[in-house]
């Protein structure tokens, strides 16, 4: 299959739609970014990379690390984590306090706000050192050790947080933390903050295509929690336009507030696209129509 003719019609059918997007500047300093960039990769499982656009320009990854942070959390035990955070849409914004309230501190799924606070703080009780980990995993997979957290950024999301802060604190009052609120949010935004390229997290993503092994053969999660995690991203990746992605993209996808959506293409590869204008659920525009026109022209989804 011609990837790289495919990828460069994606991008054609996506730069109309550049201009209809926002970009996420409730965080100061994501307010700066270009909504009319645009980068695409595709890392297959035959070693293969193709790019077009910005494709090596770093970018701050956002939301797109929760699925990182996910996977090295279910490397060290599912069963765990699993009581302690759902796996069902949440059909509210992802930085939602209703659900959480009502439902007594179990956070609907590991991809809003909440799951993620809660996936970070068992993370940190197994590692110690939370970010570290998503950064070191994603150092590895993608063979960049120039990924790292932008203090800029990481800063700015601690300054205007005031959401997050009181998701976790509502987390800690229903006994949903192990670890001290400060902690858990301070690694949250450090990851959250990390800064890759569209080519890195193709790269980094590929053990989901590669059905839970590593770019260096090792096995990071079984094939069941491979197909778990998959599943997960279909369903909740992109929040509360999951079914939305679903039925343009078909493939299981992450998103963030960076611009950035990393999409499986299970048994063939890992596919990135990016661009900072954002719809009103917090997905691109850009990055949503590209993948939407790649998988329509080649016929590669889940479905």
């Amino acid at each position: 299959m011609d990837y790289q003719r495919f990828l460069e019609q994606a991008m054609a059918a996506a730069l109309p739609a550049l201009g209809r997007g926002k970009v996420a500047d409730y965080i100061p300093a994501l307010a700066a970014a270009d909504a009319g960039a645009f980068g695409m990769a595709l890392a297959t499982t035959d070693g293969e990379v193709h790019g077009v656009g910005d494709d090596t320009t770093p970018f701050s990854v956002q939301s797109v690390s929760k699925l990182f942070t996910l996977a090295l959390a279910l490397h060290h035990g599912s069963d765990a984590l699993w009581r302690r955070v759902g796996r069902e849409p949440s059909g509210n914004p992802f930085n939602s306090l209703i659900q959480l309230e009502t439902e007594q501190g179990i956070p609907r799924n590991p991809f809003i706000n909440a799951g993620a606070l809660v996936v970070t703080d068992a993370l940190q009780t197994l590692t110690g050192d939370a970010s570290g980990a998503v950064r070191e995993l994603l150092r590895a997979e993608s063979g960049n050790p120039a990924v790292a957290t932008a203090p800029a950024i990481a800063a700015s999301e601690a300054a205007h947080g005031h959401r997050n802060a009181a998701l976790a604190h509502f987390l800690a009052h229903f006994g949903n933390l192990r670890n001290p609120v400060d902690t858990v949010l301070e690694h949250y935004y450090a990851h959250c903050a990390l800064e890759a390229s569209c080519r890195d997290l193709a790269l980094a993503g590929g053990f989901l295509a590669r059905h839970g092994l590593r770019a260096d053969g090792s096995r990071l999660l079984s094939r069941t929690d491979a197909k778990r995690l998959n599943a997960v991203m279909l369903t909740c990746g992109t929040y509360d336009a999951a079914g939305e992605f679903a039925y343009r993209v078909g493939l299981p996808g992450k998103s963030g507030v960076g611009g950035a959506i990393l999409a499986i293409l299970p048994g063939r590869g890992a596919l990135c696209a990016w661009s900072p204008g954002l719809d009103p659920a917090g997905n691109s525009v850009g990055a949503m129509a590209a993948l939407d026109a790649f998988t329509t022209a080649t016929g590669l989804s889940v479905f």
